[in-house]
């Protein structure tokens, strides 16, 4: 039971970021791009990169690290159906070159700021 406590924690904290970062972004940028969600999910990428590396190559801490942090906060943190959505709802639109920008830069930002994670973590 205390598992499911500690995945609870971490996403509570996790979606209460989401909403403060993305809800900052777009205030302070005003444009049509989902750029909140954008840099959200990027960032969490990048986390969770640095993390589960950390985690399973380099440290060995209490397995409910990794459940409050990865599975928890950065699973409550990533936006990955709001970025399902927001695409869908840009091509319904008509916005279809701003929709496939923002998939496009999504998988390919994330995976890349995943692999930089990953190899922030792996430097010995």
């Amino acid at each position: 039971m205390d598992r499911y406590l500690v995945v609870l924690a971490g996403a509570g904290l996790g979606g209460v970021a989401r909403y403060a970062l993305g809800t900052w972004v777009m205030a302070r940028t005003g444009v049509r791009f989902p750029l909140g969600t954008f840099l959200i999910n990027v960032s969490g990428a990048f986390l969770i990169g640095l993390l589960m590396t950390l985690f399973t190559e380099r440290m060995h801490p209490h397995p409910n690290w990794r459940l409050f942090l990865v599975v928890g906060v950065l699973g409550g943190y990533t936006t990955f159906s709001s970025f399902e959505y927001e695409t869908l709802q840009a091509v319904r639109d008509g916005e279809r070159w701003m929709g496939l920008l923002y998939m496009t830069g999504s998988v390919v930002f994330g995976y890349l700021a995943a692999w930089m994670g990953m190899l922030l973590a792996a430097r010995r």
